[in-house]
């Protein structure tokens, strides 16, 4: 069998997952370019494997159709917008994710990002180090209101630090179901989008990239948003408008804004640089020591399985 292995920092802090397809004698073929596989490469590339864990590398319906031997797209994640999953499906290629490993590091980044908002730590840091002294104002972030779009497996968690926080918590999600037993647990309010943009005053993003959720944070939405509010989005670029976030920025109808996520990665050139009032990462928040290794692990077993004919744990299609 061979494998192909696209993320960089798969098995980089533990070989066990590497352990667990070499012992296979499965020809693996792994990535180091220093950067995800450009479309022409993903081509050639794709034609005979039989397998390939996959980050955010691009696996368009035109890339899947040269897959001649591919059984199984293994995501090493969550999101799974970079993948065509109907042309897989159509192939009869088994598509699996990861959707338990990161959880928590995303989480983490979350509301690590809404304290460096608030109390305005990357500015702190600049002028401290740039020898300068003086009162830097921030924000409280203790029984302030959170809003948060989307409670899957990641916005549960941030849900969970916020109540550290004694923070009113309002949830705006999609899909009909409404968790009762988890609202009432957690003191969690459900609330329409409407609501929730103009009650809160930190909002942060988890939901999925797709046609229903791009650029589903706008003009109008951010127009919605109280003037000394902050935004945080550490799921997918597409689902907010980068320009109108530079306007809401720029002309002070929105306090701040803290992105590990973009449109077009790796970052192309943005006039969001230019802002004192953003923070930006470079899609990092699902890269702790510990999420790295769960990935790595998850991926290798749920290829495995597809390949040894057994049912994966997080298949997808």
């Amino acid at each position: 069998m061979k494998i192909l292995i696209t993320p960089r920092s798969f098995a980089s802090f533990s070989d066990k997952s590497l352990k667990m397809l070499s012992e296979r004698n499965y020809k693996i073929k792994r990535n180091i370019t220093g950067r995800p596989y450009k479309k022409e490469e993903m081509l050639k590339l794709i034609r005979d494997v039989d397998g390939i864990i996959i980050g955010i590398d691009e696996l368009s319906a035109e890339i899947i159709e040269e897959a001649n031997e591919l059984k199984v797209i293994s995501k090493y994640g969550i999101g799974l917008d970079n993948i065509d999953i109907n042309m897989a499906t159509n192939k009869k290629i088994v598509v699996t994710n990861t959707p338990t490993a990161n959880i928590d590091a995303v989480a983490d980044l979350t509301f690590g990002l809404i304290l460096s908002l608030a109390r305005r730590v990357p500015e702190a840091d600049r002028k401290t180090k740039s020898g300068k002294w003086g009162k830097i104002i921030g924000k409280s972030v203790w029984e302030k209101t959170i809003g948060i779009i989307g409670l899957g497996k990641i916005g549960k968690q941030v849900v969970k630090r916020a109540q550290g926080f004694e923070m009113n918590i309002l949830v705006f999600r999609r899909n009909i179901f409404k968790d009762k037993k988890f609202a009432q647990k957690y003191g969690i309010k459900y609330v329409n989008l409407e609501k929730l943009l103009q009650k809160s005053d930190y909002i942060t993003i988890h939901v999925p990239l797709n046609d229903a959720t791009r650029n589903m944070i706008s003009y109008e939405e951010l127009g919605k948003m109280k003037k000394d509010a902050f935004l945080i989005n550490t799921s997918r670029g597409g689902i907010v408008d980068e320009e109108a976030l530079y306007d809401a920025l720029r002309n002070n109808k929105l306090r701040g804004a803290a992105l590990d996520a973009y449109k077009n990665e790796p970052l192309q050139e943005t006039p969001l640089k230019e802002l004192d009032n953003v923070i930006m990462t470079p899609h990092i928040g699902a890269y702790t020591e510990e999420a790295i290794e769960n990935m790595s692990i998850q991926a290798a077993q749920n290829l495995i399985d597809v390949l040894e004919g057994r049912k994966p744990q997080y298949r997808v299609n």
